[in-house]
């Protein structure tokens, strides 16, 4: 795999004090595609100044190998494949493992280890005391990050992160068992009795039987719709240094045990502005409420004085289009037409959306095209899936990039605790002034 060389400066950038008059080079560092990094590590100790940058939109906070974007030209690579060749002809332990070891499997590695992956699937039973323990509404992230932060207490044979081999067997536990906690907090939540994964069916298939199978009679699963959660799991596997992912890097930079990474990763994930997009996007379908609304809601959008925004259509990083979006369209349509579904009315609107979006000339101006979030929302709908769990299944694809930034992050001999500064606007040093005197 080519990799570029960020040690050795690409050029210099010069800095001036204006004040002072002072000049100081910066090196800038190149990697293998995307814009250059000014390397400011130094500044501190040199000039005396930090930088500021809220939400650090333009900081490199690491080096890494693992997921490569393009916002203005919609690329997304995993370890440099295009997102759309993965999504069409991979499948996701495949891309788990291309992103954990950094190369596609041979036939015999990948056997092995989706084996490996399967057999892991199962969780200690002591621990379905644990779901029982939360109320019958508690919303399954709330359920998610108490029971994945737990799983330290009964896996303590393999949180040493100084150890290979418990990196590696932590990474492997948690890829096959968050399929399983996932779907016993959606069992826990509507009264079902709790499922034990099956060792005949692979990862998508397997997540669906436990989610939806039922004691009494045989489930088979339906091969449209295990593609479909097999194309949506690819396609949120991972998504460079976001708001989850920075969150367990910046857990695990203190030392702390991968699960407990993974749990802080969870609960950054169930914000609104991140893991909660897609149920957001059936939220306000559901405000919009029947298809002969649309035209008013869409002029609502455009008025910039009015409050509403259309969710679901446009991305924060990708400024001209999503490319997971394309596959996720293509998908949502499969599985519309493999269940037949032609009366659900926000089914109906959804799409009715989409058209408008793909046909209007503001939307078009203003690049405002469906993303992932608008498609995925739609596919959970039709496959029956409450929209509690929309931001749980993000949970089940996303932990793969989260174990894999993890363990990159762990073997970079350059990475520190992280410790971001601050501009101080407080009160300046003042003298503590006795209560009977205030």
């Amino acid at each position: 795999m080519p990799k570029g060389n960020p040690d050795k400066a690409a050029t210099s950038f010069t800095l001036t004090d204006n004040a002072s008059g002072e000049k100081y080079e910066l090196p800038v560092l190149k990697g293998t595609v995307g814009p250059n990094v000014i390397d400011v590590r130094k500044l501190y100790a040199e000039t005396g100044h930090f930088t500021f940058d809220p939400g650090y939109t333009s900081t490199g906070s690491c080096e890494s190998e693992i997921t490569f974007i393009d916002g203005d030209k919609g690329i997304l690579l995993y370890r440099g494949y295009p997102i759309d060749q993965l999504a069409e002809n991979s499948n996701f332990i495949e891309v788990c493992y291309l992103l954990i070891y950094g190369e596609l499997p041979s036939a015999k590695d990948l056997e092995t280890f989706e084996h490996r992956i399967t057999y892991h699937t199962m969780l200690h039973e002591q621990i379905n005391y644990f779901f029982r323990g939360f109320r019958r509404d508690s919303h399954p992230m709330a359920i998610m990050c108490g029971v994945v932060g737990a799983l330290s207490a009964f896996y303590h044979d393999s949180t040493d992160i100084n150890d290979p081999v418990h990196r590696f067997i932590a990474s492997t536990r948690m890829i096959a068992k968050m399929p399983t906690i996932a779907a016993t907090a959606y069992r826990y939540s509507v009264g079902l009795p709790f499922t034990y994964p099956r060792n005949d069916l692979n990862f998508s298939e397997n997540f669906l039987y436990m989610m939806f199978s039922n004691p009494c009679e045989e489930y088979v699963v339906n091969p449209v719709l295990a593609r479909a959660m097999d194309r949506i799991l690819i396609l949120h596997a991972d998504h460079e240094q976001n708001a989850s992912t920075s969150t367990v890097r910046i857990s695990g930079s203190s030392g702390a045990n991968p699960f407990a990474c993974v749990a802080a990763g969870i609960a950054s994930l169930w914000g609104p502005a991140h893991g909660g997009a897609n149920e957001a996007v059936l939220n306000m379908l559901e405000e919009i409420g029947t298809k002969d609304r649309v035209p008013e809601y869409v002029k609502k959008a455009k008025d910039k004085n009015d409050p509403f925004r259309l969710m679901g259509f446009g991305h924060r990083v990708y400024k001209n289009f999503d490319p997971r979006a394309q596959v996720m369209r293509k998908t949502a349509h499969e599985v519309l037409a493999d269940l037949g579904i032609k009366d659900d009315p926000l089914l109906d609107l959804a799409m009715e959306l989409e058209r408008i979006a793909l046909e209007d000339e503001y939307f078009i101006e203003k690049k405002l095209y469906p993303n992932v979030d608008f498609y995925s929302g739609i596919i959970f709908k039709a496959m029956g899936i409450p929209t509690s769990m929309f931001t749980v299944l993000f949970a089940v694809a996303r932990v793969v990039g989260w174990v894999a930034q993890w363990n990159e992050m762990i073997e970079d001999p350059t990475q520190k605790i992280g410790r971001p500064r601050q501009l101080y606007v407080g009160a300046t040093q003042r003298d503590f002034v006795p209560v009977g005197k205030r």
